[in-house]
């Protein structure tokens, strides 16, 4: 009888020991990583940089990122993930590694009048930005200070010196945005004086981000001239999208 109850006990504790092994074997199956996909891809036209920071939300707990470049010196993205993850990173490069838009702005710089003894510039007369502003403002007449053409690509700063004498920097870097609908540009503007070594925002005259419809022609913003003057300066521009 003795010998038949320790055998039971034996029975019993291999049956637990047995337990715990299955159990054991079952955590380190969960808790085993995901099988991992590496994908090494080139970027022709996006940032690195850029493309990290939109991929860092898509990557898993097990995942990772890293930048790279190879012997031409091309800019290359590693992803390391599981399947699934790596579609969508791949996929999203796709969409946004494409040929940045070349663009051309029509930038128009005016100096706007609350005397009435002073006339309008012949070239102005008609233009229907002036008529809005005349009807907006205070500004009675206008006068063409200087117009000047900048083309560039989107997302790259450009920079250009115009006025009678060059006294103007006007600092421009433009975001194409297309959708079903219409295309659209949007662009941050930044006008102060050439003579500025450093362009501090206090320090311009005029600094915001604006969205336009290519093709349209706005108000970028106006400066009210120092010393209590009757005259400002108004930033006008228009851009549109070079096929």
């Amino acid at each position: 009888m003795k010998k038949f109850a320790r055998l039971a006990l034996a029975g019993v504790c291999l049956f637990i020991a047995s337990g715990w092994l299955f159990a054991e074997d079952d955590v380190q199956q969960k808790s085993a990583p995901p099988p991992l996909r590496k994908e090494l891809i080139k970027l022709k036209y996006i940032d690195a940089t850029d493309i990290m920071m939109l991929l860092q939300s898509y990557r898993s707990r097990d995942g990772s990122l890293s930048m790279a470049r190879d012997a031409n010196k091309n800019n290359l993205v590693v992803i390391s993930d599981t399947p699934d993850l790596v579609e969508k990173m791949v996929a999203l490069i796709k969409d946004v590694d494409v040929k940045p838009a070349e663009l051309l702005f029509t930038v128009q710089l005016v100096l706007g009048s609350e005397s009435v003894e002073e006339k309008t510039d012949d070239s102005l007369k008609s233009d229907l930005v002036i008529k809005e502003i005349r009807n907006l403002l205070r500004y009675k007449n206008f006068s063409l200070l200087d117009t000047t053409l900048v083309r560039t690509m989107e997302r790259e700063d450009s920079q250009v010196r115009f006025g009678k004498n060059g006294e103007y920097s006007l600092s421009l870097r433009p975001k194409y945005i297309k959708d079903e609908k219409e295309e659209n540009i949007q662009a941050e503007i930044r006008l102060g004086f050439s003579m500025t070594l450093s362009n501090t925002p206090q320090n311009y005259l005029i600094a915001t981000t604006l969205t336009m419809k290519s093709g349209e022609k706005t108000v970028v913003g106006v400066s009210k001239m120092a010393g209590g003057s009757d005259k400002g300066l108004i930033l006008i521009i228009s851009g549109k999208v070079v096929k």
